[in-house]
Formats: C-alpha cells, sequence, structure tokens
C-alpha cells in the first residue's frame, strides 16, 4: 500500500519485483483493497500555479454545537458534500472542525463561508485563514527546493 500511496502509477509488475512477491497475488490484493475500500481512489498532485491556474486556498476553523446522538457528525457531512471542501477535520483546540477549501479567488471564498457555511444550523463561528503558499502537499514538495546561491567563502 505505501509503494501505491506514494506513485498510484507502480504497476502490479514493478510492486511484485520490489516484494519478490508474484505479480498475480499483488494484482488480487490491490483488487481487494480496492474492493474492501481501503484504496479509496488514485490521485495526481497538481502544482496548478505552475499549470497556469490559479487557486485561492484556506483553511477554515468552525466552532459547532454538538447534537445529542450524533455529534458533530451530522454538521461535517453537511459541510464535506460543498465542492469548494477538500478536506474536513474534527480537532481538539478551541474550535471543532478544521476544513481545507478552494476556490477561484478570496471572494469566492469569503461567499463560500458567508453564504453557505455560516448559515448552516449549529455552526456557532469560523476563523478564515488563506493560504499564502503552499510548499509540500500530500507528502509531495509542489516546487523544487532553491539551490543556494551564495558564494562559498574560504578561510
Amino acid at each position: 500500500m505505501k509503494v501505491l500511496e506514494k506513485d498510484a502509477r507502480t504497476t502490479p509488475a514493478e510492486i511484485a519485483t520490489m516484494t519478490g512477491r508474484d505479480e498475480e497475488s499483488v494484482r488480487r490484493e490491490i483488487a481487494a483493497l480496492e474492493e474492501q475500500g481501503i484504496i479509496r481512489r488514485y490521485k495526481t498532485v497538481i502544482n496548478w500555479e505552475k499549470a497556469g491556474r490559479e487557486l485561492v486556498y484556506a483553511f477554515i476553523d468552525v466552532k459547532v454545537s454538538p447534537s445529542r446522538g450524533v455529534g458533530f457528525d451530522d454538521v461535517a457531512e453537511r459541510i464535506y458534500r460543498f465542492s469548494e471542501v477538500i478536506s474536513v477535520y474534527l480537532v481538539s483546540g478551541d474550535y471543532d472542525l478544521r476544513l481545507l477549501v478552494a476556490g477561484s479567488s478570496m471572494q469566492q471564498v469569503a461567499f463560500f463561508v458567508a453564504e453557505k457555511l455560516a448559515t448552516i444550523d449549529r455552526v456557532l463561528s469560523t476563523a478564515t485563514h488563506f493560504v499564502l503558499k503552499r510548499y509540500k502537499v500530500d507528502s509531495e514538495m509542489i516546487e523544487e527546493p532553491t539551490k543556494d546561491r551564495r558564494l562559498a567563502v574560504a578561510p
């Protein structure tokens, strides 16, 4: 699973070679993991800025009034159904949920917060933190590290 998590394009033949197993058993295991929902999907990490399409990302902390019997789950489910929402986490601290959202502009993200998120029953308050720069996403560096351009100093 770690191999596929790092590179979903790794073939069963390559995994078999790496692990010393036969290719058919690797194929069966991958199919079983997909069937059981352990492997949820295969994805690509894209640097949208390099691709010429800038997206605005924001972390939004949400304070929620929990409900008897369902806690935070029903509110989280309502939130994660919005297309702007990339991730939803239940967290400890001053807020209950942390969202990662994306939009084409700061105004679009602000509209999402004001018109969609804040109007949900039991959402008490929000705090929005716009992402200024992404360095690493899903274990992948977004940009190549910059080379050290300082001149070497010799004693």
